[in-house]
């Protein structure tokens, strides 16, 4: 079909030419065979429209004279002044043309195939013009109207226009007689010299005509003279450029904002073998928040990471969705994940969730594991993803025992605590069978001490000797209470305390709040309006809540009362940075204590760590208000009543954090004292069952 098309097509074009034979001829009366083709073409095309322009100008000038003062006047003169404009728009398009020419007659055919394309233009050639390249890279430079070459012996370099910026205020420190212009492209910078000031200009002039041109898509009318001048391209640019040269971006097409030769913006990163970043660029690399995908080797998957990045670099809070259904939430520097984060397998093979602090992309430092398939949950410390140190483990029947570890194997003795009430302190396996010497306890004192072995089919035997003289159990043994020495308050949850400090220490900037403490994912636009808010509606639905508005209000907000009311609005407020602390601790809370975790031989633990809680919350509101009154110009009051800030931070912010920690804390409390409410009920139970006479008698009363 498409050929029949084009044979339709040629056949009419012929045609044509046939038809109007005789027209054609009455042009070219005037010429013989041996008259030169340009002089035919200049007579037939450009000479006619010349003439009748020509005539235009004179018609309209003889009409100017003639014409009074007066509106039509003004009318007729700046129709003379587009006559004149378009006049010497010809003759310069014409002598553009001419130049174009006459170079592809003067370069090798090496070169004119590459570049010879018939709407290129040549705007000026380091031959007419002498200016010459840095480091002695070429021999003639050309500045076409759409790109930019430089020429050396049987090789040349072309740059896009629309990718070029010309930078007239440096001076080249290599030759200091030259007068110099930085040209900069995305992957190359180099150095056009002249040798005196004028000629610089010159170049500098055309060179910023021809980009803001290019960039337009439109010439100057006319192309030189007073509507060019001093226009100079903008210096931020919306482009799709692929890098070639090594480096971070070899073979990368990036499709954004560009300022002086870098991506700088809003922008997209795609790579050949699948990666993909957008997001926000400084400078040329990717600064501020960005969400990258990467492709696995093994299956159709990606690894997708919405993150914050500095300098190129992942840096701050971000969330991970690995292709192998893991998700971590959590903290990055340098790529790697680094301070606090979660990480947590939603696949149904191998469910678990971690909890903790993080270094160097491995599980270091304290963290909490939860291992759904096997139902237990190891509390402790860890090194380079292994439990490494001193850890309590919980298990979903109610057993609890505190171990050393070393590369996730049990070493040395332990305390076992088990449901019954009884004690074992000892060495003992995995699946918690007691080998070696041991000392168990049981609830009614009976002490059995000595060796004990795990034959197969024979159960458990032991060699030792049993103690039956003493009272029952204290206390003290059977609600012993784990992880205080192990794990003081100061080391848990490091990662999550030192963002928050640290974004007091960088001045609390609007732009790097979400990176130190985390996203706000908001809720639909229902519940957004019934939310009661933080800060008066600036007459849009959103909350217009910024950094500056929170310290503004931390400052008014310093006596007692007000101080109360404005905390526990700040602490309800998920968007006030308080109330993101408070956030990050409940779900480290409810990661160590709630379900698997509740054991009332952890009561003392939660309890210090939810008092630990209130004075870090404190000392955050502290070094916020400081922050505040510093850019107010005040110091901080003193402390009136003498209170410590410990006491403070009692008195003022624990009420109000307490019920968050309430289901967990109450569900401790209860397995605490579970024995007791067992008996109570028990002997409530019992008196039930006596007849009245009895029952008076046994409450002592008279007869």
């Amino acid at each position: 079909v498409v050929v029949h098309g084009f044979e339709h097509a040629t056949k009419s074009k012929s045609e044509a030419w046939k038809h109007h034979k005789t027209v054609l001829k009455q042009f070219l009366t005037d010429f013989t065979s041996e008259t030169s083709m340009s002089l035919a073409l200049y007579t037939v095309l450009h000479k006619p429209i010349q003439d009748h322009i020509e005539q235009y100008i004179l018609l309209l000038t003889k009409l100017n004279e003639a014409l009074k003062e007066g509106s039509e006047k003004d009318v007729v003169t700046s129709a003379i002044k587009e006559y004149v404009k378009l006049e010497s728009f010809i003759g310069q398009v014409l002598d553009e043309a001419c130049f174009t020419k006459s170079l592809w007659k003067s370069l090798g055919f090496k070169f004119t195939d590459m570049l010879c394309v018939p709407e290129r233009r040549l705007l000026e050639d380091s031959k007419n013009l002498p200016i010459s390249a840095s480091t002695n890279r070429s021999d003639r430079i050309l500045l076409f109207d759409d790109v930019l070459v430089l020429i050396q012996g049987n090789s040349f370099q072309s740059f896009d226009l629309k990718l070029v910026w010309v930078d007239g205020n440096c001076r080249e420190k290599s030759a200091p007689g030259l007068y110099g212009l930085r040209i900069i492209t995305p992957e190359e910078t180099f150095f056009l010299s002249a040798k005196d000031p004028q000629m610089k200009a010159v170049w500098q002039w055309k060179l910023n005509q021809a980009v803001r041109q290019a960039l337009n898509g439109k010439r100057d009318f006319p192309l030189w003279g007073k509507t060019g001048e001093g226009t100079e391209p903008p210096s931020c640019r919306f482009f799709t450029y692929v890098f070639r040269l090594e480096g971070k971006f070899k073979s990368a097409s990036y499709e954004g904002e560009w300022h002086w030769g870098k991506p700088h913006g809003k922008g997209t990163l795609k790579w050949r073998d699948g990666r993909n970043h957008v997001g926000d660029f400084k400078e040329g690399l990717e600064h501020g928040f960005g969400i990258c995908l990467v492709p696995r080797q093994s299956e159709d998957r990606y690894d997708c990471y919405k993150c914050h990045w500095y300098e190129g670099k992942m840096r701050g809070y971000g969330i991970c969705e690995y292709g192998n259904d893991t998700v971590y939430k959590g903290y990055f520097k340098d790529n790697v994940r680094q301070g606090f984060g979660i990480l947590e397998n939603l696949s149904a093979d191998h469910p678990f969730k971690y909890t903790g602090q993080w270094e160097n992309d491995k599980k270091n430092g304290y963290g909490v594991w939860e291992d759904k398939d096997r139902g237990e949950r190891y509390i402790g410390t860890w090194l380079d993803d292994h439990k490494h140190g001193q850890g309590i483990v919980v298990t979903q029947s109610g057993v609890c025992y505190q171990r050393t570890f070393h590369a996730d194997k049990m070493v040395g003795s332990g305390i076992l605590l088990l449901e019954d009430d009884s004690v074992y302190e000892g060495n003992f396996t995995e699946d918690l069978t007691f080998v070696g010497k041991g000392k168990l306890s049981f609830a009614n004192g009976f002490i059995l001490e000595g060796t004990f072995t795990n034959k197969s089919g024979q159960g458990l035997q032991t060699h030792g000797v049993l103690n039956t003289s003493n009272e029952q159990l204290d206390d003290r043994i059977t609600k012993a209470q784990l992880g205080l020495e192990e794990f003081p308050v100061e080391k848990r949850w490091k990662g999550i305390y030192d963002q928050f400090l640290e974004f007091i220490h960088s001045g609390c900037k609007e732009e790097t709040e979400e990176s130190f403490m985390g996203f706000h994912i908001q809720t639909s636009k229902e519940l957004r309006k019934s939310q009661e808010y933080l800060f008066c509606q600036r007459g849009t639905e959103d909350v217009s809540w910024k950094t500056e508005d929170i310290l503004e209000e931390l400052v008014q907000h310093q006596g007692l009362e007000s101080l109360q009311s404005y905390l526990e609005k700040a602490l309800k407020s998920s968007l006030h940075p308080l109330g993101k602390l408070l956030k990050a601790l409940m779900i480290a809370f409810q990661a160590t204590y709630s379900g698997i975790g509740a054991n009332r031989h952890l009561l003392t633990m939660a309890q210090e760590e939810v008092k630990y809680y209130a004075k870090k919350i404190w000392e955050f509101y502290q070094g916020l208000l400081h922050l505040a009154l510093e850019q107010k110009g005040q110091l901080p009051a003193k402390c009136v009543d003498g209170e410590t800030s410990d006491q403070k931070a009692c008195s003022v912010v624990l009420p109000l954090i307490l019920p968050c920690f309430y289901p967990e804390l109450f569900m401790l409390y209860m397995l605490y004292h579970e024995r007791e409410d067992d008996l109570y009920c028990q002997g409530i139970v019992d008196l039930s069952l006596f007849p009245d006479i009895k029952l008076l008698e046994f409450l002592d009363v008279q007869k």
